[in-house]
This record gives structure tokens, C-alpha cells and sequence, in this order.
């Protein structure tokens, strides 16, 4: 009869400039879409140089390495009888697009710009590329002679147009088009577009993945229609962790779907589908609708089926439910797979953790925990390409993992770096979890490097500091707690370095950090201290996931030793113990509680609130607990805070990217990093408008805040 299409979409785990490695895994996507009995095949966006290259993308090298690989798959036998979507930087009369290249059989069909940018958050297109603005228009690409001689084409259609074969009509968007209010597939279905394709490079955050699901079953509710969505997977080279979801769907319901998080190379979806499906939903729903079309889209024709003249006993692919991860699942898994994309491609032999038995650097040793069990799990799911991996980073070719625990102690040093600060409790509580998780774990006392720190400062100076405990003043008590904190790092770093040396084994070890993100947002660490690291795996998590995390793990991965970890109190233990007990606490150190920072952060971030908008909703967010007067004290508090501390974001540690709210200052939060602290006109603008409200009992002999 011919109606039913078999389609593939696939994610794939490019990195940037690694062009070799990246046409490697198209051609292997490309095979195992046509295995499948695909006639179309949809690949992620940029995906042959990497969607990261960010400012490689103005050298002429990105370009012209992009164009080479497009001659290899052109060339390539793989590529032969299946329409290939590929995506790549074009510049066209001098400007640079970000493209879509169809081709079939040696022929490039058509080139698609995109035409709506990502250019918010963490995305910065409009820096690298410029937006197609001429709808429904088409103009002559003149290929490059590379090209030419394989395709003996000269030129080639460069625009807004979609594709039709013999059987149906395809439409292209990329990425951010299907977040957009003016979205293109809503016009191409109107006018008859039956196949609607994304490339995206789309990255993970806690809680966002039923968005994109929802939007894509959104698109194919209104006016019917099949969509393919691809997406890259993996740490390309950034903060970013690009989290798959590959999938089919048509008319409102998905019919299949790929991993959000895994460490398989390239994962390929492919779905059967009748094409009378599409025009029977639409027959009634639509039709009034798609009569009225002005401007029709510009259609290249290409003599090609996607069809069979015989397909009658093909069966399609039914509607599934789509089961989405929980936040704690997500910290376990997203952070786990970024992890070792960037320990693999960075060739290092592992990692080492300062594991202070706190909740964060608790976080950071249970997700490379996590990130053994999914290494093991693929090892025994056959995947040759983890155990080739695994076998390098350990230095064993040998080598096979029997158990995380067990693999856990070759890839994972853990140190407890005590002080005569420290307690008992938190020296248990970091043995008894690295003994639970298998890591090499090391007892280091850090007293002999920080006196012999204040000794060269008392020779030169004639004086010792003291903390505030035993009569010293404020600056004394900072200072000392400061240099104890960056002793840790620089021991963390000699460790790093020569740890494996010392077993007799080559290569270094990457530095993990584990500063969560309400610190960050408040400066509530040292500078260079041990959030000082080479990567941090949960600075972009709150602190309050991170407990919902640990217990997660607690039943998840059986790691009894997390329920004392989530008991105890979070504190630095910089001051002096008072009867062996600490004396000092995080939320009495910030004079705010975790939870109360999650608020204030996605204020800050997402709602786009200054001191008094600010003040403005929290007085409703929280009059149940607090007065308008307290709360101007909080607000005040925290911007004081944030304020004194932001330029500590311009050397933070590059930490994965799961939070909206996250403060990092490389590229998602651009602010500045020399305010004026005291905040006179935006804090007196708050008091003004406590003076003219009613009077709360919660308010107490409270009065006026001091500024």
C-alpha cells in the first residue's frame, strides 16, 4: 500500500573538534538506522564538530573540518539509500549559520539554517551564528570544489524549505524552534508537512525533561503529524551534561524513546509509522485550517520513498508511557555519566575527593559510586567500548571490573585531612562510607603544614593569631580558619599528583570538589580551598537535593553509614571543639537555613529579583513564619553576602550545570563582581515600605534594622 515509514533518530556522545570520533559514531548511527530498516535518519544538532566549540566556531578551521567530514559520509557506502540528516556550521555570502545538511546517495538535497536561536541561560548562539529570517525563502548554496567533485553539484537550495519524496513531506526544526511561542512546525503542518524532524543539543537540569517530552506531544496534538527528536549526549567539553531522550512520536503520544542517561556511544530509535494516521487525525481536526494557507512552504522534491509498495503486514509502533526519573535519580545518574566522559577523555587514572564526612563531599563520593555500578552494569551488558575504556584509565588491559566496589578502589582515592579541629564523629563517618563505596581512603593530619604556615607568618611578623574562642578578634579567627582550608587543597593537589606514583602506577588523579550551589550563591567557602578542584560534580545541586540524594543512596546502593551523615549537623569544623564536640555550624556561620536559600536563589536567578522585588515576595512566600521585618532582615542579609563574596564566582571550580538558579559566573550568570555592599537606595526603598505596613505581633521589640 505504501503508507508506513520506518525512521530512525538516534543520540549520540560527540565531543568538540573530535572530528574524527565524531563522523566515527554518525557512520555507526547511520549503519544501525538502516540495520533497522530506516529510511531516514536524524542525527543531533552540530553534530560533527560538537555542538561546544563556542568560540572555535569563528576559526575557519571549525568550517573547513566540518566540510571534510560531510565528504567522508557523503563517500561512505553507509550512506547509500537512506536519506541522512546531519548538522554542521555553514557560512553563507559571510555569515555564519547553524545547518541542517540533508543528503541522499552521494546528492546534498538541501541545506536548512536555523532560524530561532538559543540565546538565553547558559546558550550564547547569537555570539557565533546569525538566524535565517527569510521565511519560506530559498537561495543558490555555492558548494565548496571538495563537495562538487563527490556530488557534481555546484550548487545546492540554502533556506527555509522542507522535503518532498514521493510519499510524504518533511520539515526540519532545530532545538530552541520547538521551544518557541512562533514555533516553524506549526505553519509546516498547516501546510501539509507530515514529518517534522529536531536536532538538538539540549542539556540536562533537575526536573526538565517532561518539558521537552510535553512539548513535543504538544506539537503533534494540534494538528497531528509524526516528530523525530535527537539529541547529543555526554560532556562534550563544558559544564554541561547533554542528557539523550531520543524519540518518536505522532499525533500526541510517544511510540519510543531512548535512554536520558547512559554511557552507550550512540543509541539509535527507530519507529515504524503509518502515514494515514497523520491524515486521518487531521482529516477533521485540521482541514478548515490548513485551506486557509497564504504562503505555502518551499518544497525541494526528491524522487525517493520512504515507503514499501508491500507493507501491509509491517507492524507500527503503539503509544508508550514515558516514566521519568526522579531528582534524586537524576543527581545519581546525569552527574555519574559526565563524570566519566570527562575521566576518560581527560586521560587521567581516577579521582581523588578530600571526603570530610559531610553531606556535599558525601554527595560527590556516593555519584562516583553510582558512576561504577553503571560502569560495571555496562561492562556486563557487553558494551566493548566501557571495558576498552575502563582497561586505559586503570592502566590494565587486562583488566575486567568484578564489582563497583571493587573498581571503585582502582578509579577512587578518598582523604580525610583531620586538624586538631576536627571531630571523632565526622573521622568515623568518612571511613565507614569509603569502606561501604570501596574507595582507597587515606588519613592525613594537616596540624605540622598549618603551624608551620603561622610560624613563617609569626617570624616575619612577631605575632601568632588566635581564634575568637581563645581571645583572638574576628580577622585572627577568619584567617586561621582560612589557612586550613587551603593547606587541604594543596595537600589534595600533592596527593592527586603522586598518589599513584607511590602504588606504582602511572597518570594522576583529577581533583572533585563539593561545594553544592546554595554556597556558591552566598561565598560560604574559602577561596582556593578544597572547592578549589579540577571539576565539582554537585555545584550546581542545592543542598536540600543533596540530602533527598543520600538518602536515596542509603537504600538505593545499601551505604548505612549516610543515615549518621544526614543526622549530623553540616559544619566546616575550622574553629576550636568545645569538649570534643563541634561548636560551629553552617547555617549559624550564613545566618540562613539551606532551605531558606533555594528560595532566595531561584528569586534571584529565574524570577529576576533585586533586594526589594525580592522582599516584595518572600513577605507573602513566608508570612506564615516571618514578619515583614524579618524578612527585610533576611533579604538584606543575603545580598550583603552575596555581594561581599561574588568575586569567589570568577575562580570557582567548573561544576555540573543542573540548576536554573545555579550562580556560576563563566556564562549562565553574568554579573559583576565589585558591588557597592551596603545597597542604600534598594535597602532603604525596603524600610520605606515597612513603615507604611501594619504593625505584626511576630515583629516583636525587633524596631528598626540596623544597616
Amino acid at each position: 500500500m505504501g503508507r508506513k515509514v520506518t525512521l530512525s533518530t538516534c543520540s549520540l556522545n560527540q565531543w568538540v573538534l573530535d572530528f574524527e570520533g565524531n563522523a566515527k559514531r554518525i557512520l555507526k548511527s547511520i549503519e544501525v538506522a538502516k540495520a533497522n530498516g530506516a529510511k531516514y535518519r536524524l542525527g543531533p544538532e552540530l553534530e560533527i564538530c560538537g555542538y561546544g566549540c563556542a568560540d572555535h566556531f569563528y576559526e575557519s578551521d571549525t568550517l573547513l573540518h566540518s566540510f571534510q567530514v560531510l565528504k567522508t559520509l557523503l563517500e561512505s557506502p553507509v550512506t547509500q539509500d537512506i536519506i541522512c540528516d546531519v548538522g554542521m556550521p555553514i557560512m553563507h555570502h559571510n555569515v555564519r549559520y547553524n545547518c541542517r545538511v540533508l543528503f541522499l546517495n552521494r546528492k546534498i538535497l538541501l541545506i536548512r539554517p536555523k532560524m530561532l536561536m538559543a540565546n538565553s541561560g547558559i546558550y550564547r548562539e547569537m555570539r557565533w551564528f546569525s538566524p535565517w529570517s527569510r521565511l519560506r525563502q530559498v537561495e543558490e548554496y555555492f558548494l565548496p570544489r571538495m563537495i562538487q567533485e563527490v556530488t557534481g553539484q555546484d550548487t545546492v537550495p540554502f533556506g527555509d524549505c522542507v522535503l518532498s519524496t514521493k510519499d510524504t513531506c518533511i520539515g526540519t526544526e532545530i532545538c530552541a524552534e520547538l521551544w518557541n511561542p512562533n514555533s516553524p512546525h506549526i505553519q509546516m503542518g498547516l501546510d501539509g508537512v507530515e514529518i517534522f524532524t529536531n536536532s538538538s543539543a539540549s542539556h540536562h537540569e533537575l526536573r526538565k525533561a517532561d518539558q521537552r517530552v510535553n512539548l513535543i506531544k504538544s506539537a503533534t496534538t494540534k494538528s497531528g503529524g509524526i516528530y523525530l527528536y535527537a539529541n547529543q549526549r555526554g560532556c562534550d567539553g563544558d559544564r554541561l551534561y547533554y542528557d539523550g531522550c531520543a524519540m518518536v512520536a505522532i499525533n500526541g503520544g510517544v511510540v519510543a524513546r531512548g535512554a536520558q542517561f547512559s554511557l552507550d556511544d550512540v543509541e539509535v530509535i527507530t519507529a515504524t509509522l503509518d502515514l494515514e494516521d497523520v491524515r486521518s487525525y487531521r482529516g477533521e481536526l485540521c482541514q478548515p485550517l490548513m485551506e486557509g494557507q497564504q504562503k505555502p512552504c518551499y518544497r525541494i522534491k526528491v524522487d525517493f520513498s520512504l515507503s514499501s509498495s508491500n507493507d501491509v503486514y509491517l507492524p507500527t509502533h503503539q503509544p508508550i508511557q514515558w516514566m521519568f526519573h526522579t531528582p534524586e535519580e537524576e543527581i545519581s545518574l546525569g552527574p555519574a555519566c559526565w563524570l566519566w566522559d570527562y575521566l576518560r577523555r581527560s586521560c587521567q587514572g581516577g579521582f581523588l575527593l578530600p571526603l570530610s564526612g559531610g553531606v556535599d563531599s558525601s554527595s560527590t563520593a556516593c555519584i562516583v559510586h553510582s558512576m561504577c555500578v553503571l560502569l560495571c552494569q555496562a561492562v556486563e551488558d557487553s558494551n566493548s567500548q566501557v571495558l576498552k575504556d575502563v582497561r586505559r584509565v586503570v592502566g590494565d588491559d587486562s583488566y575486567t571490573p568484578q564489582n563497583p566496589k571493587e573498581l571503585c578502589a582502582r578509579l577512587f582515592t578518598t582523604c580525610y585531612m583531620a586538624s586538631e579541629n576536627s571531630s571523632q564523629d565526622t573521622f568515623c563517618r568518612a571511613r565507614d562510607l569509603a569502606g561501604e563505596i570501596g574507595s582507597t581512603h587515606v588519613n592525613i593530619n594537616i596540624d605540622v603544614a598549618v603551624k608551620g604556615i603561622l610560624g613563617i607568618f609569626s617570624v616575619v611578623t612577631g605575632r601568632w593569631p588566635q581564634f575568637c574562642a581563645n581571645g583572638g578578634s574576628n580577622r585572627e579567627n577568619l584567617a586561621l580558619q582560612n589557612v586550613q582550608a587551603r593547606v587541604r587543597m594543596v595537600l589534595a593537589y600533592l596527593f592527586a599528583q603522586l598518589s599513584l606514583w607511590a602504588r606504582g602506577r602511572p597518570g594522576g588523579l583529577l581533583v572533585l570538589g563539593s561545594a553544592n550551589v546554595d554556597e556558591s550563591l552566598t561565598g560560604y567557602f574559602t577561596k582556593y580551598d578544597c572547592s578549589s578542584a579540577d571539576i565539582n560534580p554537585i555545584g550546581g545541586i542545592s543542598k536540600m537535593d543533596l540530602k533527598s540524594f543520600l538518602a536515596y543512596c542509603a537504600e538505593q546502593f545499601q551505604l548505612t553509614s549516610l543515615r549518621g551523615i544526614l543526622a549530623a549537623p553540616p559544619t566546616a569544623e575550622l574553629e576550636p571543639l568545645k569538649d570534643g564536640r563541634l561548636s560551629q555550624t553552617d547555617e549559624s556561620d550564613m545566618g540562613m537555613m539551606y532551605s531558606e536559600l533555594s528560595v532566595i536563589g531561584r528569586l534571584r536567578k529565574i524570577s529576576k529579583c533585586g533586594p526589594f522585588s525580592m522582599f516584595c515576595k518572600l513577605i507573602h512566600l513566608w508570612r506564615d513564619v516571618l514578619s515583614p521585618t524579618q524578612v527585610a532582615q533576611k533579604v538584606k542579609h543575603f545580598f550583603r553576602m552575596y555581594s561581599v563574596n561574588r568575586h569567589k564566582m570568577t575562580t570557582v571550580t567548573p561544576s555540573y550545570h543542573a540548576e536554573s538558579y545555579s550562580p556560576d559566573d563563566n556564562r549562565f550568570d553574568l554579573r559583576p563582581f565589585l558591588y557597592n555592599t551596603h545597597w542604600n537606595w534598594q535597602f532603604q526603598c525596603i524600610d520605606n515600605q515597612i513603615s507604611q505596613m501594619p504593625a505584626s505581633p511576630a515583629d516583636g521589640d525587633q524596631g528598626r534594622l540596623e544597616e
